[in-house]
């Protein structure tokens, strides 16, 4: 693609490398995985000083770990961290094809946008410089981040910490500071199976679960709507699915729920699960059965935008403040292992995981200048 830039031909090969998570698809082996974008990406790197190395995560799944050292003494430590897996989606999403001035395709935006304007800005720096005096550059291609975030979750336990890291992630160009948590809860009520003739000698567990339900869908919102945060606003819930009983005849003896609630900071899933029985209390309600659905912690993300590279970044972007946005992301399971972290990337989070995935080139072009101008002026 010669009339195109090197960032968009870049981003067209790495959306053409279909990497699924095998955790969200295995009827389809030959497109899951991100071992062939890591090979890509070492290929891409390969004679500029770079050195290479891979991080065990989950089984044939390696994060891949880029480093650019200063001249001197290495005293600070900046992380460039997009996920190298993407969702589902039909073989032909796998062919990048590029009109009026965007790039479509599985992945485009969410996140090989992020992973492109990354990992090119990298690769510029390392060729033609000028080189950090003190600051080691990392790029670190994360596995599975559209499921479970292991290769987020292994970086920031094993290392290496950093003064700031940089999750790849469709933000419009805006630099995001905090972000909501994720906390999956199911909610299970029990009761006693009768014939369905007879329901008089059962205890119908879908009844106990419908005086909860409207006290989820009524009242607890405008309970949550009471506590804010200043870029994130309030909690929100979602009731996501139900199922009871077993058939029109028998008197249900157990009904579950399963809920999405998106936290913000000063929430964690013990203060949630207080609230909520606190509640049903207050309205004389059964208390249910709580069960965490969800076994790794999905807590908000809400880094100072004071620090001196949180800083420096935003003047990168050339805006005033810092943002706050409801979806999860990398950056709060490295946050959570000691390393300041924001968000950052091309793309709208409303193509992300859409259909007609899509990136808008220019935008491709000028986060790949604001990773670049901001590396060159690391101290």
């Amino acid at each position: 693609m010669p009339r195109y830039s090197k960032v968009t031909q870049l981003l067209s090969d790495l959306v053409s490398i279909p990497s699924v998570n095998p955790s969200l698809s295995t009827d389809q082996p030959s497109i899951t995985g991100e071992e062939e974008v890591a090979d890509y990406l070492s290929t891409y790197s390969r004679g500029l000083g770079v050195s290479i190395q891979r991080q065990a995560v989950l089984p044939n799944r390696r994060n891949i770990l880029f480093r650019l050292k200063p001249k001197g003494k290495i005293k600070h430590r900046v992380m460039l961290t997009p996920h190298m897996d993407v969702v589902p989606a039909e073989e032909k999403s796998f062919k990048p094809k590029i009109k009026n001035g965007r790039l479509y395709g599985r992945g485009a935006c969410d996140t090989k946008g992020s992973m492109a304007a990354f990992f090119q800005a990298f690769c510029d720096l390392a060729k033609h410089g000028p080189f950090p005096k003190q600051t080691e550059i990392l790029f670190a291609g994360l596995v599975d981040e559209e499921f479970g975030q292991a290769g987020s979750r292994k970086l920031a336990k094993v290392g290496p910490k950093a003064d700031l890291a940089i999750a790849g992630e469709p933000t419009g160009l805006k630099l995001i500071t905090a972000h909501k948590g994720s906390l999956w809860l199911q909610l299970k009520t029990e009761g006693v199976a009768a014939h369905g003739a007879t329901p008089e000698n059962g205890k119908n567990a879908i009844e106990a679960m419908s005086r909860i339900l409207r006290t989820l869908f009524q009242d607890y919102p405008r309970f949550l709507k009471e506590r804010t945060h200043p870029l994130l606003g309030s909690p929100t819930l979602n009731i996501g699915r139900i199922l009871g009983g077993t058939q029109p005849n028998i008197v249900a003896d157990h009904c579950t729920i399963d809920l999405d609630r998106r936290t913000i900071p000063g929430e964690d899933e013990e203060s949630v699960k207080q609230e909520l029985k606190n509640l049903f209390k207050q309205q004389k309600l059964p208390i249910p059965e709580f069960v965490l659905s969800r076994s790794v912690p999905c807590l908000p993300l809400d880094t100072n935008p004071n620090l001196p590279f949180v800083q420096s970044l935003l003047r990168a972007t050339k805006k005033r403040k810092t943002y706050g946005v409801s979806y999860f992301t990398d950056a709060s399971p490295i946050a959570m292992g000691g390393t300041p972290a924001v968000v950052f990337g091309p793309g709208s989070i409303t193509q992300a995981h859409a259909k007609n995935e899509w990136v808008q080139l220019e935008e491709l072009d000028s986060a790949k200048a604001i990773i670049l101008n901001f590396l060159q002026k690391l101290p």
